[in-house]
């Protein structure tokens, strides 16, 4: 096989990307680490275990093989439930070398989220933690699709365990195929973004050191889990690409959580989401926790309000630089950076890509005015799997993508948040379709209609606020609104139910009977 690094040709500022003819990810975010000297480096950490580079190696190469020998095919596509862990990196790098696609989702999902997923993917294998077996094999009885196998990540770890620890890469290119993962979609239904090989050696060169700043001494910890776009840089290519260190906790996130970490793996660096730092904040008014070893804190997902970076700089002295990135374009592509910031904002253009701002027609704006942000890169995806309309609408001609987010440019260039020009939300850098909670709410015996908007809490970040006609107006009260809230946890994923009720007569509509929620945002 040819020689499938790759080069970054210092003759261009930045320096340009380029790739060979010949080209599998998994070489230079795993391969190439033992031949640079870091078999016996700690490549990942968790409370259970420390994973060196040399063994992380020769897990990729015994999962891919382990993948093949139970007739998964390059090209077939393996849908991945399975928490932040060593054997998620084993997998998911195993499956790529070994040419299969992996499919990492979101752990937090209900039995029908699974059966579509399943159904939409197309998978030929499913492979969960064990935690999640009892959700994940009823969507199993319950999809139409059929697989070839579904196993435990242990019942593949024993697979594994047999299999050669030596496997050539699949032969590929940076533009073929290499993974996807699942964003949530207008609908409700989530979207397969299908991102090739030359993905994450954009964002992992451009986001991770470039922007943020990462180096082989860093210890990185992300609160955001690694099916999520965000966490999958953070946690997973950022760190394999620079020769760092990723420390992994399987446990639900929370401030206590976090603040257990910092004191006992130290990380340098730390990734959370604005609405974890302000319960960060919160919570440091009763106890405050040792962050005297990181050096550098980045926040995305959600628009950071200044207050909160303020708080926090003053609190631990440390800085949060934010940044605006989206599944579809895998990672952070305006950013601030530790020597360039402006608390407020969304920072400036990443290096290797373009960006815009364009009215309704498509038309660039002025400086100041707002508009859609598009952006043009070389980790924008490829298309949404089996959604031609979607993909026309968002992947535009000349390789730019709609963001969806409305944005303006500052009289000093930096860009700055002006929300979403659709009604979606973005809670804990999650996304959430009001329609979903909606229906919900609906399915409640008293609720005859309901309409769900985004609301800043009093920390300026952005929560579901539910305003509800009941059947019978009399049932409105603090008791009711006690069952709504646990009727909306039991059946949607736990980020997703409403912080605020408010019992209405009527709902503002179109002539057409659709919900103008715009006009409850005013």
């Amino acid at each position: 096989m040819e020689d499938i690094s790759v080069i970054l040709d210092d003759s261009e500022t930045p320096p340009a990307i380029k790739f060979p003819p010949v080209f599998n990810v998994a070489v230079p975010f795993i391969d190439r680490h033992l031949k640079e000297g870091r078999a016996r480096k700690v490549a990942i950490r968790t409370n259970d275990e420390d994973v060196t580079y040399g063994q992380l190696a020769e897990n990729v190469s015994r999962y891919g093989n382990a993948l093949l020998s139970l007739g998964i095919k390059p090209k077939e596509r393996a849908l991945m439930v399975v928490k932040d862990s060593p054997e998620f990196v084993g997998i998911f790098f195993g499956a790529i070398k070994a040419g299969v696609i992996p499919i990492p989702v979101n752990t937090m999902m209900r039995v029908s989220d699974y059966e579509y997923l399943i159904e939409d993917s197309g998978c030929k294998v499913l492979i969960y933690s064990p935690e999640f077996t009892e959700t994940v094999e009823e969507a199993l009885e319950q999809a139409d699709h059929a697989l070839a196998q579904s196993l435990t990540v242990t019942q593949l770890s024993k697979e594994a365990a047999k299999a050669s620890a030596e496997l050539l890469p699949a032969p590929a290119t940076e533009e073929e195929v290499c993974f996807w993962l699942y964003s949530s979609g207008s609908t409700g239904n989530p979207k397969g973004v299908v991102h090739p090989h030359r993905s994450m050696v954009y964002t992992s060169q451009c986001s991770g050191v470039d922007t943020i700043g990462l180096r082989e001494d860093d210890s990185c910890f992300s609160a955001s889990k690694m099916f999520h776009s965000y966490g999958f840089g953070n946690a997973l290519t950022f760190p394999l690409w620079v020769g760092a260190t990723i420390i992994l906790s399987d446990q639900k996130v929370s401030s206590e959580m976090t603040f257990e970490v910092f004191e006992k793996f130290r990380p340098t660096v730390y990734f959370g989401v604005p609405t974890l730092y302000a319960q960060q904040l919160h919570a440091m008014d009763k106890k405050m926790p040792d962050t005297s070893s990181i050096r550098q804190c980045v926040s995305a997902g959600e628009a950071l309000p200044s207050d909160v970076l303020l708080r926090w700089k003053e609190k631990t002295g440390i800085l949060i630089i934010d940044g605006l990135g989206s599944t579809e374009a895998l990672h952070i592509f305006v950013g601030n950076t530790p020597a360039d910031y402006k608390p407020g904002t969304s920072g400036r253009v990443v290096g290797r890509y373009e960006v815009r701002i364009v009215d309704e027609d498509g038309n660039p704006v002025e400086q100041g005015d707002i508009g859609t942000l598009h952006v043009r890169g070389g980790s924008t995806a490829h298309e949404y799997w089996n959604n031609p309309e979607k993909t026309a609408a968002t992947m535009l001609a000349d390789k730019w993508l709609n963001t969806g987010d409305m944005y303006y440019q500052d009289e000093e260039g930096y860009y700055v948040n002006g929300g979403r020009g659709d009604d979606m939300l973005k809670v804990g850098g999650l996304w959430c379709s009001p329609t979903e909670i909606e229906a919900r709410l609906i399915e409640h015996e008293k609720v005859m209609e309901a309409a769900v908007v985004g609301r800043a809490d009093p920390d300026g970040l952005i929560k579901p606020e539910a305003h509800i006609i009941l059947n019978n107006p009399d049932d409105a009260g603090a008791e009711l609104e006690k069952d709504l809230l646990e009727h909306c946890k039991a059946g949607m994923a736990h980020y997703k139910y409403p912080r605020w009720f408010h019992f209405v007569g009527d709902l503002p509509k179109t002539a057409t009977g659709k919900i103008q929620r715009f006009r409850l945002r005013q």
